[in-house]
């Protein structure tokens, strides 16, 4: 086959390699001149992707595996397409469509018939038939259904896996009609491997939606789900606070039977996917009360970790504040929705002085974010572990001197590490 991903981000270039890695021609289609250049010349973009380093160079000398500006051009010569635009998102995670309305026009201008359309960005429920169908329509003089096929197959990976996550879940598959959909069942069952599940109430593989709509309230519930349950957890772990209780024995204990999976509780939830896609479920659905409680109570726990501080120190004015991590979570460079931002202004909102430190970024990339920069073995007054990172795990009271407190946001550290010579807390504890 020949298929072009449009969008080499995150996502879209290992879906690329891997699509590559299947014996198909692939072109990957993105905006930026700089990106196209380096996968080009076989070189990843970005770090930390598992096994990207080793397979992109192998599938660009090949020649099965090139990027290109040119969008149109690309689908012109496609049998499949492949969509993986960021969707764009306010500070309330509110939608903005400009970018994949740009893409999908792109894409109309050099649609065929018989092209298969499969948009993987997680979107709100009925924004492949109601808004991006009638682009590609428009824009190439085509007929959805009768002349090409649309499904929504949304992308369930992380980051720094991608290729595993790939082969361990099922992929879902839904078409804006029957015809649509066994030509997304057909595509992804031939470029995808699966691992044996037994675990799962159907073989593992390419999973059948009935319509776009499913597979996209699948994406969105998964992930809703998370959300509300992080949120339990957290409000949880602030009421064991107020009563002495240690939250992470209590957890432990409901999770010992099999219908409790409470979450655990944390500092913050950040990333592209759990603070986002649970408002582009109540954009859908705003009397969904439940879901929007829980995203108002994990948005305030970096002020609920300030106020415990607050109570357990007193005054903050003028207290240097070390905090461990800018990234949202462990191992990835990604600052989306990050915890370090509303917990930088709580603190300062304080009088404190906050210091970032982030293993995986320079101090000047710190500095770029809007951070002062914080060295190991400088002096402290305070530490919060804002991201499990791993390198973390080596850190001791003797890599913050002078603190008078360690807050483990991540409940990652070793305790033994910091006492006695500084107080450590963890939340829920």
């Amino acid at each position: 086959m020949r298929i072009t991903v449009v969008g080499m981000g995150k996502i879209g270039l290992p879906l690329a390699v891997q699509f590559a890695r299947k014996q198909n021609l692939v072109v990957g289609a993105d905006i930026n001149p700089e990106v196209v250049q380096l996968i080009n010349a076989g070189e990843e973009p970005f770090p930390n992707e598992a096994h990207l380093a080793e397979y992109l160079p192998a599938e660009v000398s090949s020649g099965r595996l090139r990027a290109t500006t040119d969008t149109p051009g690309a689908v012109r010569k496609s049998d499949v397409v492949v969509v993986v635009v960021p969707l764009f998102v306010d500070e309330e995670a509110r939608p903005d469509f400009q970018a994949m309305d740009a893409a999908t026009r792109a894409i109309a201008q050099g649609l065929k018939p018989g092209t298969l359309v499969s948009y993987e960005t997680t979107l709100p429920v009925g924004t492949t038939r109601n808004r991006l169908v009638p682009l590609l329509e428009e824009g190439s003089g085509l007929v959805a259904g009768r002349d090409f096929f649309v499904v929504f197959s949304p992308e369930r990976v992380l980051t720094g896996r991608v290729f595993a996550d790939l082969r361990r879940y099922p992929k879902l598959v839904g078409g804006i009609d029957q015809s649509s959909e066994r030509s997304g069942i057909d595509f992804y069952t031939e470029v995808l491997d699966f691992d044996e599940r037994p675990d799962l109430p159907h073989p593992n593989g390419v999973w059948p939606m009935g319509g776009t709509e499913a597979a996209k309230m699948a994406k969105l519930a998964e992930t809703t789900y998370r959300d509300v349950n992080i949120g339990l957890a957290n409000q949880f772990a602030l009421f064991a606070e107020r009563n002495g209780i240690n939250v992470n024995s209590v957890i432990e204990a409901c999770n010992s039977q099999p219908f409790s999976h409470i979450h655990s509780p944390g500092i913050a939830v950040g990333g592209h996917c759990i603070p986002v896609y649970p408002r582009l479920y109540l954009w859908n659905d705003p009397q969904a009360s439940i879901v929007e409680a829980a995203r108002l109570a994990n948005a305030g726990m970096p002020n609920a970790v300030v106020a415990r501080i607050l109570e357990t120190v007193g005054p903050l004015g003028g207290l240097d504040v070390a905090i461990l991590g800018a990234a949202y979570r462990g191992g990835v460079k990604e600052t989306a929705f990050s915890g370090v931002f509303p917990l930088v202004s709580a603190l300062k909102g304080h009088g404190a002085q906050p210091l970032v430190h982030d293993p995986l970024y320079s101090i000047d990339e710190l500095h770029e974010l809007g951070f002062d920069a914080y060295s190991r073995g400088q002096r402290a007054d305070l530490v919060i572990v804002q991201a499990d990172h791993s390198e973390y795990l080596n850190w001791g009271f003797e890599d913050c001197p002078g603190a008078l407190l360690i807050l483990d946001g991540r409940g990652y550290l070793e305790r033994g590490q910091w006492e006695p010579q500084c107080p450590y807390l963890r939340i829920g504890s």
